[in-house]
């Protein structure tokens, strides 16, 4: 029986980070170090699943590493590496494809919408996009995925997939892995449209607080973000928008929503925002800075990815072998 917990969880290097994705996962993956192996990837497989251009995402690719170090990823205690440059995720994605069946991936909410917005260019890899991630978790025996709450249904997949490959066998091939989601600030909304999950594929910015943004640009998102059509603050509100920017504020600070909310009462939205916003750039600031040193030494960076791929590759070939002798590939 397995002891501790193991870790799996990325992110793709598709556009600078937000903090809707600290929120939602990397601040669990910083938590839950101590507690069991953890194995945390940038997911750049899954970026090219929608046009790319190939500089910007190797540029990409360094500056999300970096970003994970910078909030609190320790390579001492986590293995970080690059999907791409072990291959053994895409081989084993193909033989969980042939044990999938067609209509469970129709069934993948991000698809239908990722699928709506590109229309005649989607791609068979958009798709297959939920099998890739099924590889990338069970090649490590994960037990614990830390996710937003809109990957959970593809963690529910990989298990369902583990599920059909370990009665096909009729031995426990997978472990079967459940999907961590936190409690709070699990799913950070846009700015600008509350009813959407803040998210970087976004077309405009003015939604998104990013790690990166400096200060000014914080500040002026904040106070361009949309609230109701009162001038005073109303804690008994439940418009999402100020649900939202509570949500945030309390995560920035020390204090609970239901203080703020008292704190900010009848108070204008003038000075709720601007002490929203100072509250996010204090929050950055030591991220940002410990960012600019890290990317700064590019030996140092490339050291923690190239010792992560070893210790990775270690596992996951491991893993890969035991599944092809089961199902009879090689000789």
């Amino acid at each position: 029986m397995q002891d501790k917990p193991i870790i799996f969880s990325g992110i793709q290097p598709s556009g600078d980070l937000t903090i809707g994705q600290y929120f939602g996962a990397i601040r669990q993956w910083v938590e839950m170090q101590n507690d069991g192996q953890n194995y945390f990837c940038i997911v750049d497989l899954h970026a090219i699943t929608v046009p790319q251009d190939s500089v910007l995402l190797k540029e990409r690719t360094r500056q999300v590493a970096t970003m994970f170090l910078a909030c609190g990823i320790d390579p001492e205690k986590s293995v970080l590496f690059v999907q791409s440059q072990n291959h053994d995720h895409a081989q084993l994605a193909w033989i969980l494809n042939c044990f999938t069946p067609l209509g469970w991936l129709n069934k993948m909410t991000q698809f239908k919408e990722k699928g709506e917005k590109q229309k005649e260019i989607v791609s068979a890899g958009l798709l297959d996009y939920p099998v890739l991630m099924a590889s990338d978790i069970l090649l490590y025996n994960t037990t614990d995925v830390p996710v937003g709450e809109d990957q959970k249904q593809h963690v529910e997949l990989a298990r369902d997939i583990a599920k059909a490959v370990n009665a096909k066998y009729d031995q426990e091939i997978f472990v079967l892995p459940k999907a961590k989601v936190g409690e709070s600030g699990a799913r950070i909304m846009n700015l600008q449209d509350p009813t959407k999950k803040m998210s970087k594929s976004e077309k405009s910015d003015l939604g998104i607080i990013y790690m990166l943004d400096d200060e000014e640009t914080v500040r002026n998102k904040i106070k361009k973000a949309v609230t109701d059509s009162g001038s005073e603050f109303d804690p008994s509100s439940d418009i999402p928008a100020i649900i939202n920017l509570l949500t945030i504020f309390s995560l920035t600070s020390d204090k609970t929503v239901d203080v703020l909310a008292s704190e900010y009462a009848g108070r204008g939205y003038a000075v709720f925002k601007s002490d929203l916003a100072e509250s996010i750039v204090e929050f950055l600031k030591p991220i940002q800075e410990k960012y600019k040193k890290i990317i700064a030494d590019k030996n140092y960076l490339d050291k923690v990815l190239k010792d992560g791929l070893e210790e990775a590759k270690a596992v996951s070939g491991k893993k890969l072998m035991e599944v092809e002798n089961i199902i009879g590939l090689g000789l």
